[in-house]
């Protein structure tokens, strides 16, 4: 089937008007296709080339509408670092519908009723990083919406200087997020709040529908299924940046790619935000930042679920899922396939001997794989080679417990630990390009991004080492 053949429906219309904003798209000028996902089509049932549908550029820009389709807006509320803003919204996005149980959305259409005084536009620069993310995490193995299309454009956009707007279509399962429920409690809206979880049924969680407390179970699975993608994210070194309640989707997946990093050094408080002056985000900040608003969320849902028992599920299942998920993740980076209940302090070890040596994050776990007790292929990369000399005699005293051969270890290794991890060096040389109209870069960074732990030898480049200057920088919200 052709993307542009598809057929959407929109059953969040069904709910009353004050959740949305019916409207069309702004199209940008003198349109173009910069890279299409076809992974990411397979999804909505599509199984031809995207670039062979005339059709594709015209919707991706807004300019064609496909069967079914009444654009619109989602309202919502959220906590943005720590403060609640009551009235947020879809400021540059619009919904076109849904088909196969996927929801499609066009992030940077123009400006909507919750653009508080924005352009709705997205430039080129950030559409770049969100489209290649949304597929990198995807091929990490973690929960993410995904990323069908980009396009460029004419359209100026001005920001700390002017840029060219881009579109990116969006894909995911559900765009309702933590901050959709708070602003009808704020609103003392408690009907519409049942509502909005009714819906949130159907869509996410089916399978709780017409079941006994099917509220609080709906929210233990939230809470299970967001510790488990934060668990995801520390195992690879990911920093989010902006873990707002209105960025946490209920169905666990990391949405909204504003400033984000994978580590480069190792370095437990590293912040991604520039405008996170107080590193509300920093890296090892995530876990307890996700229990902070899992709790903003039990609140928002209090009037329809009591607080109590909600906060007693938060209580008994966060951290419990967080560190089933992080320990499962980090044994099968360090290539253990039996348990030893001293393991998450050998993790805790290699973490705090990583940091102490300056040594790259996910280069270090690749080096591990084909690890066969020749230190030097680990310290060689290391700054400061003796903490982590250090750690090493206690990874080769663990070994000793293992009954799997060096070959099973180093291939189930090699199976979880990428070689490919887009960090914001490299992506910043395929801004750089695409802003020269050479988009050659984004489309060989597409390809690692969906095969991460696979051998490329004609993208050998795209593993080059991280400058020194350009380690664990900081990024900008703008976008």
């Amino acid at each position: 089937m052709k993307f542009s053949d598809l057929k959407l429906t929109t059953p969040y219309l069904q709910n009353e008007a004050i959740f949305y904003d019916v409207l069309d798209p702004r199209p940008l000028d003198n349109p173009f296709l910069i890279s299409v996902s076809q992974d990411a089509a397979k999804l909505l049932g599509v199984d031809e080339d995207l670039l062979d549908d005339e059709k594709l550029l015209g919707i991706v820009n807004g300019s064609l509408k496909m069967e079914g389709s009444s654009p619109f807006a989602m309202c919502y509320a959220g906590h943005q670092f720590g403060h609640f803003v009551p009235r947020l919204g879809d400021g540059r996005v619009l919904n076109l519908g849904k088909v196969n149980g996927v929801n499609l959305q066009l992030k940077g259409s123009g400006i909507t009723l919750y653009s508080r005084g924005g352009d709705g536009r997205a430039v080129l620069r950030s559409s770049i990083r969100e489209y290649l993310m949304s597929e990198a995490m995807h091929g990490l193995g973690i929960k993410t919406s995904r990323a069908l299309a980009l396009i460029g454009s004419d359209t100026d956009v001005s920001r700390q200087t002017i840029e060219k707007g881009a579109i990116v279509l969006r894909l995911a399962s559900t765009w309702i997020r933590f901050g959709s429920f708070e602003f009808f409690n704020a609103a003392r809206e408690p009907k519409l709040l049942q509502d909005l979880a009714d819906y949130a049924l159907a869509e996410s969680f089916p399978h709780l529908v017409g079941q006994e407390d099917s509220y609080l179970k709906m929210f233990a699975e939230i809470v299970k299924s967001t510790a488990k993608t934060i668990a995801y994210w520390m195992s690879v070194g990911f920093n989010h940046g902006v873990m707002n309640t209105d960025n946490m989707s209920i169905d666990g997946s990391t949405i909204d790619y504003g400033p984000f990093a994978f580590l480069d050094d190792y370095e437990a408080y590293y912040i991604c935000n520039h405008t996170d002056t107080a590193g509300r985000y920093s890296f090892v900040s995530q876990k307890g930042i996700g229990y902070w608003n899992l709790e903003k969320l039990a609140r928002a849902l209090s009037p329809i679920l009591n607080h109590e028992a909600s906060m007693l599920v938060l209580e008994n299942v966060y951290y419990e899922a967080y560190d089933d998920a992080y320990l499962k993740r980090m044994r099968a980076r360090l290539g253990l396939f039996t348990e030893d209940p001293r393991d998450m302090i050998l993790t805790n070890q290699l973490l705090s001997s990583m940091e102490n040596s300056s040594i790259d994050f996910n280069l270090f776990f690749r080096r591990l794989s084909s690890y066969d007790g020749n230190k030097s292929l680990i310290l060689d990369i290391a700054v400061s080679r003796a903490p982590l000399e250090r750690w090493l005699d206690f990874y080769d005293a663990r070994l000793l417990k293992e009954e799997a051969s060096q070959e099973k270890r180093h291939s189930q290794m090699l199976g979880v630990n990428p070689k490919y991890i887009l960090k914001n060096h490299i992506l910043q040389l395929a801004i750089d390009k695409a802003n020269e109209n050479d988009f050659s870069m984004v489309n060989d960074l597409l390809k690692v991004a969906l095969s991460p732990f696979e051998e490329h030898e004609d993208l050998e480049y795209l593993c080059i080492n991280t400058p020194q200057d350009a380690k664990n920088i900081k990024l900008s919200c703008s976008s």
